[in-house]
């Protein structure tokens, strides 16, 4: 994909894909309903979230409540909501379109994508639910609606166009491993999670996000996305993704011709994670800042010229290679530094959540134990 050509990465994750029984049906194929008509479709699947954490080493303002929107996927009353919304909380009330309140357990989260999956009580006619649209299929210029609870505002509907797809966020731990839907429907805080439709009345992505600084730019996860790893999240409880532990950026030699370093095409490792598998066996990270045309770089390090003996030298090989990872894999690295190479080889464990994958607020003690495997829970 065209925005793919941004050099950062990060090496965190590859998405498995699976196939869903939720959601498959299809929606109005003429897609001429007007948008109230998809208001009344789509927002009895739309629910309002009240997360309460405690923090119990604060003597005042130790109790926290967050809210956000979520949406029904199915109609056994599974929902689909941002992680750092419901992620580490003692209570999780949701209130459905009737206004009905009910306590919801967290099935599975996963930081990395603040992605998470909710399940409430299901009555005998069961749950509406939101259908689920392809969000490849996404074009520039489309009218979308959001529906969520913005400031707590319950089930409110905001109507723009997609202003620009594969958007990367830079300063996102993803980096450019996942590309974000752009959007000018007014996202604000609260609509987090509440669902991104087309004019067929389908979910095309998941808000989560906006340029604070900015007017009208908000950002959406892609459904089909958040399609390969709900099953995930309900079976095991969050995602299972290697663990590698380096950051930085593709290069090319003529790149930084112009410091006079002695260089080599491959991937720059800037920024090496503590106790990763990397950082084990000896995989340095820079050491000098130097800014290009306002870009900056973390030279000094290594510079991966090839993984499982490919050569690193365009970002859709590395990405597709990444992907390709699984855990127990064995990765053999070729490295260049100094004006020698070496070679290194190790197993790739369970990516643990990290600290850096969490919102500043979260509770440290509310988390499960950082480690491989750990399941995410929370105490209703």
């Amino acid at each position: 994909m065209k925005s793919f050509r941004i050099v950062v990465f990060s090496f965190l994750f590859c998405i498995v894909g699976i196939g869903l029984g939720i959601s498959e049906l299809k929606a109005n194929p003429n897609c001429t309903d007007s948008i109230s008509e998809l208001f009344k479709r789509v927002s009895p699947s739309v629910v309002f979230i009240s997360a309460v954490s405690i923090d119990p080493f604060k003597v005042i303002n130790r109790v926290k409540t967050v809210i956000g929107s979520g949406f029904i996927i199915n109609k056994d009353g599974l929902i689909l909501t941002n992680s750092h919304v419901v992620f580490g909380r003692h209570v999780i009330i949701v209130t459905l379109d009737d206004g009905t309140k009910t306590v919801a357990k967290l099935l599975g989260a996963d930081p990395v994508l603040d992605l998470a999956v909710l399940q409430i009580p299901t009555p005998l006619e069961g749950h509406p639910s939101a259908t689920l649209g392809d969000s490849d299929e996404v074009q520039i210029g489309e009218e979308v609606l959001a529906i969520g609870n913005p400031m707590g505002l319950e089930q409110t509907l905001t109507r723009g166009i997609v202003s620009g797809v594969n958007r990367i966020l830079p300063e996102s731990t993803l980096s450019m491993t996942l590309p974000l839907i752009q959007t000018d429907a007014a996202i604000n805080p609260g609509n987090s999670c509440g669902p991104l439709v087309n004019r067929c009345g389908e979910v095309i992505g998941i808000n989560t996000s906006i340029l604070m600084d900015a007017e009208n730019i908000g950002f959406a996860v892609p459904i089909n996305i958040a399609k390969q790893v709900i099953p995930q999240l309900v079976r095991q409880g969050r995602v299972i993704r290697p663990w590698v532990g380096i950051h930085g950026r593709l290069i090319k030699e003529e790149t930084l011709a112009i410091l006079n370093i002695p260089l080599v095409d491959g991937f720059l490792v800037e920024t090496v994670e503590p106790g990763s598998p990397a950082e084990r066996v000896g995989v340095h990270g820079g050491e000098l800042p130097i800014t290009i045309v306002g870009t900056e770089f973390l030279l000094g390090g290594d510079i991966i010229t090839e993984i499982n003996g490919q050569s690193l030298d365009n970002p859709e090989k590395l990405i597709k290679l990444v992907r390709s990872l699984k855990v127990g894999d064995r990765l053999n690295l070729t490295l260049y530094r100094a004006l020698k190479t070496r070679k290194l080889e190790f197993e790739l464990p369970e990516r643990p959540i990290l600290m850096g994958d969490l919102p500043a607020d979260t509770p440290r003690e509310l988390l499960p134990e950082v480690k491989s495997g750990s399941k995410l829970s929370n105490k209703p």
